[in-house]
């Protein structure tokens, strides 16, 4: 029994010993929970290598990794509920409290688009929508973060996948944001683009921000972002969109995309860009993401 015992720690050991080796080589980890890929793995001769996922098959949110977004109580867009009309953006109707608009079976998470039945005694807004967020619990600085996943459509639907800065290391300029998937209405295709000070308040347009590509809009789909020092290349089902290059002199402004991001997955509905949700019975509808996984 004791030599048993001996092999089991044995091999627990050498498991521990070999995870810590991967670990080390491919990227520290940073306050906690920030993966920040080492110097070697930072070119495009080195093979990718999985280091986290979520299958989100365990029936319930990994609130280690997540966290749900509500517009009245989430700290970075904290809004009065009665100042919720105000709030036109993608956030107007997203909420934690709602039990419905993120669900789960064996194998997705169900991000989900709905009407509010009480608007009475509950939550005054007439729809309700899912979304989550790794701010402040898992970031990565480099690397490759597919999603897979699939998009009902709707009218006023604007389902979409994105990063933005964990720190905001660069003061009074905006930090950047990678949209790796939007999608609206019925299109059967989705939107990848890049934000940054230049394009945003510079309203710089070259080099080009956004492209499109060609989505299944029945069926799940894989979208990526591949984050290198000097490029981001977006991509649709492996097939490359569109890269987004380092100009040279072009500061922080343009490039702000040497620090860790965090990742936001979320069902949204209305807003300037969508328009309105003009048939009620398109409702509810499905943001179903299969799995996240990051590469580096």
């Amino acid at each position: 029994m004791k030599n048993k015992i001996a092999l089991i720690s044995f091999v627990v050991a050498i498991l521990f010993i070999s995870s810590t080796v991967v670990y080390k080589k491919h990227y520290k980890l940073v306050d906690g929970y920030m993966l920040v890929q080492n110097e070697s793995r930072r070119n495009e001769t080195t093979q990718w290598e999985l280091v986290w996922e979520d299958d989100f098959n365990k029936g319930a949110l990994d609130t280690n990794r997540w966290s749900r977004i509500d517009l009245f109580t989430s700290p970075k867009w904290q809004t009065p509920i009665d100042k919720w009309r105000s709030a036109t953006g993608w956030n107007r109707y997203i909420t934690s409290t709602n039990n419905e608009v993120v669900t789960f079976d064996k194998d997705n998470i169900y991000l989900r688009g709905i009407v509010n039945n009480d608007t009475i005694n509950g939550d005054p807004r007439p729809m309700l929508t899912g979304g989550i967020y790794s701010w402040k619990k898992f970031a990565f600085q480099y690397g490759r973060i597919e999603i897979k996943a699939k998009l009902d459509a709707a009218y006023g639907s604007w389902p979409a996948i994105w990063m933005m800065s964990e720190k905001d290391i660069y003061p009074n300029q905006n930090n950047g944001e990678m949209d790796i998937m939007e999608r609206l209405n019925h299109d059967s295709f989705a939107y990848q683009t890049t934000h940054n000070h230049a394009t945003i308040t510079l309203k710089q347009e070259v080099p080009k921000k956004f492209n499109t590509g060609k989505i299944d809009p029945s069926g799940y789909n894989t979208y990526s972002v591949s984050w290198y020092p000097d490029k981001l290349v977006y991509a649709i089902n492996g097939i490359e969109t569109i890269t987004y290059p380092k100009v040279a002199g072009g500061g922080t402004y343009q490039w702000p995309f040497d620090q860790p991001f965090y990742l936001i997955i979320d069902q949204q509905l209305e807003g300037s860009w969508p328009g309105k949700v003009t048939n009620l019975k398109e409702l509810p509808i499905n943001m179903t993401v299969d799995w996240v996984r990051l590469y580096q």
